[in-house]
């Protein structure tokens, strides 16, 4: 059979009128005959799509949860989550979560509408839980004389309290490459260095799927993510291995579907500001 043929078929199998073929093989549609079926539209969808007002210049949406819009940390509170050292004192601070501990309100500083990392208070973590996620933040890291390395700027995100994008300053500042700014933290380097100078706010968009885990607390998919750092995109789909362990390998723990946000202190006097989540 021709391809002229076949191409004849599938139009009358599609209800189309027959169609003729140019000679360079390209078919030739009679509009006329079309428009008095209007095939076109069994494909059209006519759902209700929701409006969304966006932000400016990275500002919240109008449907997003602002968890630091500039104020105080009425959205956050003191964690012992976002140490990321290993993998069982993750599951054991899990543990604790779920069978409610408080810790105590979040004592970060809030300076001219910004918050501050290093003051040696521990973590923060939402008081909102949250599973699949858009997720904007801005951070910064000061000039810091002296510093280079992992000491240069430490902090961390730390989506569900478990896995964590890497805050560091790495403009100009050799370290591991899986331990950079932007690196999914000892699993997966950045697939560019877009990072600013010292001094210079800088952005993450991140679009996270959480993993999910069965009746039985078995893994059926793992955690998913994509980053854009400064605008650039710099994990694209990346497979999570398992929670951040600074210490050994990875692995899944059976955690619920929906977990806090961390930002993690590291003792170094990083800022974040404009921080906000679209659920997914």
């Amino acid at each position: 059979m021709t391809t002229a043929s076949l191409k004849r078929l599938t139009a009358i199998a599609c209800g189309l009128p027959a169609l003729s073929v140019f000679a360079d093989g390209l078919p030739q549609l009679d509009w006329e005959e079309l428009s008095k079926t209007n095939p076109w539209e069994y494909t059209e969808l006519h759902l209700e799509v929701p409006v969304v007002t966006p932000g400016e210049y990275g500002s919240a949406p109008s449907d997003a949860v602002v968890l630091f819009g500039g104020k105080d940390l009425s959205a956050w509170e003191k964690t012992p989550f976002g140490e990321g050292v290993a993998v069982d004192r993750t599951e054991y601070y899990l543990k604790q979560y779920e069978e409610g501990a408080d810790w105590g309100a979040a004592t970060w500083q809030v300076e001219n509408g910004e918050i501050v990392a290093g003051q040696k208070q521990g973590a923060i973590a939402s008081r909102q839980a949250f599973g699949d996620m858009q997720l904007h933040i801005e951070w910064q890291v000061p000039v810091l004389e002296g510093k280079r390395g992992q000491e240069y700027g430490n902090s961390g995100i730390f989506l569900m309290g478990m896995y964590e994008v890497q805050v560091l300053n790495s403009y100009q500042n050799e370290t591991y490459s899986n331990g950079q700014a932007a690196s999914i933290y000892k699993q997966h380097s950045p697939l560019a260095n877009a990072s600013r100078a010292p001094g210079e706010w800088q952005s993450f968009d991140m679009i996270f799927t959480a993993p999910r885990f069965s009746e039985k607390g078995t893994l059926v998919s793992p955690a998913q993510l994509t980053v854009l750092h400064n605008g650039v995109l710099v994990q694209h789909n990346a497979v999570l291995q398992g929670p951040t362990a600074f210490i050994g390998e990875p692995y899944y723990i059976p955690h619920p579907p929906k977990l806090p946000l961390v930002l993690q202190d590291h003792d170094n006097p990083v800022r974040y500001r404009n921080i906000w989540v679209r659920e997914l």
